[in-house]
C-alpha cells in the first residue's frame, strides 16, 4: 500500500483523500498551510497523519497530490528540487490550468521524480475542507497529462490508485487542455460576472430587478458565487487563451447586435436553433463531461410536504433519482420539479409511476 501526501486539504484535497482513506488501505498525508484545516481532516478521518512542513511530507510519501491554487502549485513543484529523496516519488496536481504548471514540470531535476498532470473536472457552490465529498469525482472527467519526467506506466498506475473516485480518465496535453476548459469553464465564468455587473447597473434605473432576477438568470450566473480570489488565479494563469475567447466572443456579440438591428429575425432564429441542438446533444451517451442524465418534469402544489411526497414514492418503487432541482414555485401555485435520472428505464418507470399517482409530469430526452 501507499503512502499518499495530499497537499492542500480544500474541497479537491479534502474529498481525494477522504475518498481514498474510505475505499482503499493507503495511508493518507495530510500537508496545509492552516492548521486548523489540517486538524478537522485528521479529526474525521481524511487523513492519517498531519504535517506543516511540505519538504518533511514530501519525504514521509510515495505519492504526492499537489491540491493548491495554480501559483501555489507551481512554487510547490519548484520546492520539489530542493527536496532530498531517496526513492521515487509520483507526484500530481489537480489544477485547472495546466500549461503553466507543466512549464513548471518540465524544469523539475530531481531525478527521483516523475510528475503527472492531473484536472478532475468537478466541483461545488461549497469550498473547504468541511465540504469535501468522496463521492465527488464520481462519472466526472479526469484528465492526465504525461511530462517527460514521467511514464505509462505512472499514467496507469495513477489511474489504479485513483480508481475508487470512479472518474472517468482521458489523457491531453497541456495546450489542448487550457484551450478546451477555457471554452467550457474558465470563459463561462467571466460572462457570468460580467452579466452579475450588467444587471448591477440597470438596478439603477430599475430597482425591482432583484425580485425579478430568478429562474434563468439565477442558473446562469450562479458560477459568479465561486471564490474571486481562486478565479483570479485560474484566469490571470490562463490569460493568453482567455484573451484569444474574449476577441471571439466580442465578434459574436457584434453579429448579434447586427442581426437585430438589421431585423433579420430569420437568421436570429436559426442563431438560436442552432445553439439548441449543440447543447441538447452535449450530453448524450456520455460524450462530454456534462452527465448523460434523463429528466422529467413534474408539476407540484406549493404546499409542505410536497416535495417528500414525491421523493417518498420513487423512492418506494426503488427509483434512484441522481438530481433534484425545484426550477419554479410561487407561493399558493403549481411549481415546477426537474429529477434528472441516469437510466432512461429510470425516467419511464418514474413518469408513468407519477402519472398513475395524479402527477401532471413531462419527459425531457
Amino acid at each position: 500500500m501507499a503512502r499518499v501526501l495530499v497537499a492542500g486539504l480544500g474541497l479537491i484535497g479534502g474529498s481525494l483523500a477522504l475518498n481514498l482513506t474510505s475505499h482503499t488501505n493507503h495511508t493518507l498525508l495530510g500537508y496545509d498551510h492552516d492548521q486548523k484545516t489540517l486538524q478537522y481532516a485528521k479529526e474525521k478521518g481524511l487523513v492519517h497523519e498531519t504535517y506543516t512542513l511540505f519538504k518533511e511530507a514530501v519525504q514521509a510519501a510515495d505519492v504526492v497530490i499537489l491540491s493548491c491554487p495554480v501559483s501555489v502549485t507551481c512554487q510547490l513543484i519548484d520546492d520539489l528540487n530542493q527536496i532530498p529523496l531517496t526513492k521515487p516519488v509520483l507526484v500530481t496536481d489537480v489544477s485547472s490550468v495546466k500549461q503553466s504548471v507543466l512549464k513548471q514540470a518540465e524544469q523539475l531535476t530531481n531525478p527521483q521524480i516523475h510528475f503527472v498532470g492531473g484536472h478532475p473536472m468537478a466541483g461545488s457552490h461549497k469550498r473547504g475542507v468541511e465540504a469535501a465529498k468522496e463521492h465527488l469525482f464520481e462519472n466526472a472527467i479526469y484528465v492526465l497529462t504525461k511530462t517527460t519526467s514521467a511514464t505509462a506506466d505512472d499514467i496507469t498506475y495513477l489511474e489504479e490508485l485513483l480508481s475508487s473516485t470512479k472518474a472517468k480518465f482521458i489523457e491531453l496535453d497541456g495546450e489542448e487542455h487550457d484551450e478546451m476548459t477555457s471554452v467550457i469553464s474558465h470563459f463561462p465564468h467571466l460572462i457570468a460576472s460580467s452579466l452579475v455587473h450588467q444587471a448591477e447597473k440597470w438596478q439603477e434605473k430599475h430597482p425591482s430587478i432583484p425580485t425579478l432576477a430568478a429562474g434563468g438568470f439565477r442558473d446562469i450566473t450562479r458560477i459568479a458565487s465561486s471564490n474571486p480570489k481562486m478565479w483570479q488565479d485560474i484566469l490571470f494563469q490562463n490569460k493568453n487563451v482567455m484573451k484569444r475567447l474574449l476577441k471571439d466572443w466580442i465578434e459574436e456579440m457584434k453579429q448579434l447586435h447586427r442581426m437585430l438591428a438589421s431585423d433579420e429575425s430569420e437568421a436570429m432564429y436559426h442563431y438560436l436553433d442552432q445553439a439548441k441542438r449543440y447543447r441538447d446533444g452535449l450530453d448524450r451517451k456520455g460524450r462530454g463531461a456534462l452527465m448523460s442524465f434523463y429528466d422529467v418534469y413534474v408539476d407540484i402544489f406549493d404546499q409542505p410536504g410536497a416535495l417528500k411526497t414525491v421523493v417518498t414514492l420513487l423512492a418506494e418503487a426503488d427509483i434512484s433519482i441522481k438530481n433534484i432541482e425545484i426550477l419554479e414555485v410561487r407561493e399558493g401555485i403549481t411549481g415546477v420539479l426537474r429529477l434528472s435520472f441516469v437510466s432512461k428505464e429510470d425516467q419511464l418507470t418514474s413518469h408513468r409511476l407519477l402519472i398513475k399517482h395524479g402527477y401532471e409530469t413531462m419527459l425531457e430526452d
